[in-house]
Formats: C-alpha cells, sequence, structure tokens
C-alpha cells in the first residue's frame, strides 16, 4: 500500500527564526563540509529528503524546531530555499501566549553558551545570529562517536552539553577537543551519566 507523501511548503532559509540560542559551530563546520563535497544532483536530493519541521508564528512567520545545525550551514553554503513540514499553525496567537505554547510542547530552548536560561526574547529573530556552545559541539560529536544513542527527546544533546559543563573544562574543549571527546565518553557511560537520554550502559571490564 503506498504512503502518502508530506505535504511540504517552500520558504526562504534566511527568513526562518530558530527556536534555540545556541548551536555547537563544529557541528556546523562539519555539515558544510559533507554539503560541500555532494554534486548538484546530490544537494538536490538531500533538500528535498531534509525538511524543516516548523510552526508558524505571528505575523506568519515560520519558526523551526529542528535541524538548526544543517539551517546554519546550508545559509552559510548560500542555500536559498528549503523545504518545510508545518507542525502546526499558531500565528492567530499573540506573542505572549505563543511562546508559552512553544514552551509548553517544548519546542523551545532559551538557555545560552553557558546553559542559563532566558526570556524568549533572547531567541535570535535569524539564524545567523546563532550563539556557539562549545558544550554543544562536544555534546554532538560524542553522538556520533557512539558515547550515546540519538534519541526522540527534544533537545536531548543540550542535555548532554549542559551535563559536560562541570565536568570538561571550555579550555581543554577548545584547545584539544580529542582529550576533551575521550574524556566525554568515559563520563557518558558513567552511573552519573544514566539519567541522560540515549544513555548506553557502563562497559564491562575485560
Amino acid at each position: 500500500m503506498p504512503h502518502a507523501s508530506p505535504q511540504l511548503i517552500s520558504a526562504k532559509l534566511e527568513g526562518l527564526r530558530p527556536t534555540q540560542i545556541t548551536v555547537g559551530k563544529l557541528e556546523v563546520s562539519l555539515k558544510r563540509k559533507q554539503w560541500s563535497e555532494l554534486g548538484k544532483k546530490a544537494r538536490t536530493e538531500a533538500l528535498a529528503s531534509h525538511w524543516f519541521p516548523a510552526i508558524l508564528g505571528p505575523e506568519d512567520r515560520y519558526y523551526i524546531v529542528d535541524h538548526h545545525h544543517f539551517g546554519l550551514a546550508l545559509l552559510e553554503e548560500g542555500v536559498k530555499t528549503v523545504s518545510l513540514m508545518l507542525q502546526k499553525d499558531l500565528s492567530w496567537l499573540d506573542p505572549l501566549k505563543f511562546w508559552a505554547v512553544m514552551d509548553h510542547h517544548q519546542w523551545v530552548h532559551p538557555y545560552d553558551s553557558e546553559g542559563m536560561r532566558h526570556d524568549f526574547h533572547a531567541v535570535p529573530k535569524r539564524l545567523e545570529h546563532l550563539q556557539h556552545d562549545p558544550y554543544r559541539s562536544l555534546a554532538g560529536e560524542l553522538r556520533r562517536a557512539g558515547g550515546y544513542a540519538k534519541d526522540v527527546t527534544p533537545f536531548s544533546e543540550f542535555l548532554w552539553a549542559d551535563f559536560f559543563r562541570d565536568r570538561v573544562s571550555s579550555e581543554i574543549i577548545e584547545q584539544d577537543f580529542t582529550k576533551a571527546l575521550a574524556k566525554a565518553k568515559k563520563l557518558a557511560r558513567s552511573q552519573e551519566a544514566r539519567y541522560l537520554p540515549g544513555w548506553v550502559g557502563i562497559v564491562n571490564a575485560q
């Protein structure tokens, strides 16, 4: 039986609104590198298969609730248009009610690069204004390295980033990322991390 195709909306990438304050710039750089290595046909296919989940908000603006790193990478690579999957139309709400609903559904993550929560007005209005959080870079690379499993929990990578904030120094992340990643891998398998989404447990000693 054929499956129904999602109804996608074409939108200008530069006009999309973020729903978080930070990204890991290492992850953005990695996605830019992957994009630069694709041919024209592969890029077309990638854009067709990587749509952005979005909420229609006040003043008919689209707020993306995932794929911020990919979106910023595409923007920096000069991509103009992407496809959106509309999750909810909240355009009829006033801004205060809109953000309250976004927060209720865990569609917004208003935390800065130090893990501190802010008012919703601190969320940037453009993707290129997202702040760099080195711990988000560490958490993203750790997941790719198998340190924890991909999980459907909203903003799960940020929960891991916060776990490392008082356990791995930002200086090590910036100056010796390999060393920081090795330390993060060990911490990720500890009992301390067992509450985090995607925790894969302790490795048995051989």
